[in-house]
C-alpha cells in the first residue's frame, strides 16, 4: 500500500544523543576519545582572521603610488596601534608635514606601490567550541572538533529563538494547559530554564529575562509577542543567533496551546535537573528543530538518536500531533488508516486517518495534517 512521508519529532524519556561540535575552520582539538566533558568545557579552539581596513594613503599624502614605500613608517607584518602614525611626508618645513595615523589596532598586511593603498588587518578573534552536553567524547574530527555522546531525556520543540544555553529545569505550572502570569517568575529563577505553561507572552518572557533566567519553554507563542521580543518580523530562515538575552522554545506552535502531555510529564519529572537547550530552528532543507536535552536520566532502556525518519509510513497506534485547524495542536493516537481517498472541505480527495485524541474524542483528518511524535 502506498503511503506519504510523515514528518516527526522526538519526545523520549531516555535516548542516546550524539552532537557534533565543529569549528568554523581548522584549529586545535583539546580533548581525546573517551574523555568525559562538561557542557561548558572548551573542546576545540581556533582563531578567525581579523577584519581588514583599506586606506588610500597616496591621496592623503599627496604622493604617487610608487613613492609610497619611502614614506611608510610601518612595514608589512609590523603591528600598529590605533592612533599610531603609519606614514608621513618629509617636507623642508615641519609645518607642512602630513601624517596619517592608523584608525585601528592591527597589523600592516600589505603596502601597494601600484594602487597606493595599504591593508590593515585587525587582531584575530578567538573562537571556542563548547561541549554543550555533559557526556563522553566518542569521536575526534581531526583539527575540526569532536562528537559528544550523552544519555538522557530528549524533547524536540516546534520553534525557538536564541542560542545554546544550560541550567536547571524550573517547572512553574501544575498543568500543561495552565497559563503562567509574569508575576510568578521570581529572582530565584536566575540561571534556570523556566517551564512557563501554555502561552509565552512578551511580558512573561521579558520578566524571565529580567530575573536572569537563561531559557523559557512553553506550549505556544503569539506572533505579535515574538515580533515585540525580536524587534522585527522573522523571515523564513534559521534562528539561533538572536541576541535577545534568553533562549525561548515553544513545543507545540503559535497561539495558546497546552504543552503535550508526554512532553510536560518529562519536564515535570526532570524538575531541578540540569538541561542543555538550543532554540536554533530551520524549516527549509535540512530541517533543524529546537531541543531540550536533560542528561543523566536513570533507565535501563536506551533509544539511539538519531535514527531514520518514519520511513515506513504511519502505523496504527502511532502518537501524532495535528498541525492544521480545526484540531491544530491536539495530540492523539492513530486508530484507523482507511485506504480509500475521502473528500475534505476543499473538495479534494485525500488519504485520511482516524485519531483518538487525548480527550477521548475521535477525529478524522488528512494524513498530511499530522506529524508523528516519535518515542
Amino acid at each position: 500500500m502506498a503511503h506519504a512521508y510523515t514528518p516527526g519529532l522526538r519526545v523520549t524519556r531516555q535516548a542516546t544523543i550524539r552532537r557534533e561540535r565543529r569549528l568554523p575552520l581548522r584549529g586545535e582539538v583539546l580533548v581525546a576519545v573517551g574523555d568525559r566533558v562538561r557542557r561548558d568545557q572548551v573542546v576545540a579552539r581556533t582563531a578567525l582572521p581579523g577584519e581588514v581596513t583599506t586606506l588610500n594613503l597616496v591621496n592623503r599624502l599627496g604622493i604617487s603610488p610608487a613613492e609610497l614605500p619611502r614614506y611608510m613608517l610601518k612595514r608589512e607584518g609590523e603591528r600598529v596601534a590605533a592612533g599610531e602614525p603609519l606614514a608621513a611626508t618629509r617636507p623642508l618645513l615641519k609645518w607642512f608635514k602630513t601624517t596619517v595615523a592608523s584608525p585601528v589596532d592591527g597589523t600592516v598586511e600589505s603596502v601597494s606601490s601600484v594602487t597606493g593603498q595599504i591593508i590593515l588587518r585587525k587582531p584575530a578573534r578567538a573562537v571556542e567550541v563548547l561541549a554543550y552536553l555533559d557526556g563522553t567524547v566518542v569521536e575526534v574530527l581531526a583539527d575540526e572538533g569532536v562528537v559528544v555522546e550523552a544519555q538522557g531525556a530528549f524533547v524536540q520543540g516546534i520553534f525557538g529563538v536564541g542560542g545554546e544555553c544550560w541550567g536547571p529545569i524550573r517547572v512553574l505550572v501544575a498543568r500543561p494547559d495552565q497559563r503562567l502570569e509574569a508575576a510568578a517568575i521570581e529572582p530565584s529563577c536566575a540561571g534556570r530554564i523556566v517551564v512557563g505553561g501554555a502561552l509565552l507572552t512578551f511580558e512573561l518572557i521579558d520578566r524571565a529575562r529580567q530575573c536572569g533566567a537563561v531559557g523559557i519553554i512553553g506550549g505556544g507563542v503569539r506572533d505579535q509577542d515574538l515580533r515585540k521580543l525580536l524587534g522585527y518580523d522573522l523571515g523564513v530562515a534559521i534562528t539561533g543567533s538572536e541576541k535577545v538575552g534568553i533562549t525561548m522554545i515553544v513545543t507545540e506552535g503559535f497561539g495558546q496551546i497546552a504543552i503535550a502531555r508526554k512532553t510536560f510529564e518529562i519536564l515535570a519529572a526532570c524538575d531541578g535537573r540540569e538541561a542543555s537547550i538550543s532554540g536554533a530552528t530551520q524549516i527549509r532543507a535540512g530541517v533543524q528543530r529546537p531541543e531540550i536535552i536533560i542528561t543523566g536520566q536513570d533507565s535501563e532502556e536506551t533509544v539511539r538518536d538519531p535514527r531514520p525518519a518514519h520511513t515506513t509510513g504511519l502505523q496504527l497506534g502511532d502518537q501524532v500531533r495535528v498541525i492544521r485547524v480545526p484540531y491544530f495542536g491536539r495530540v492523539g493516537r492513530v486508530i484507523a488508516l482507511p485506504q480509500e481517498l475521502q473528500p475534505v472541505e476543499s473538495e479534494a480527495r485525500v488519504r485520511v486517518l482516524e485519531l483518538e485524541l487525548d480527550s477521548g474524542e475521535r477525529a478524522i483528518v488528512p494524513r498530511a495534517n499530522v506529524e508523528v511524535i516519535e518515542d
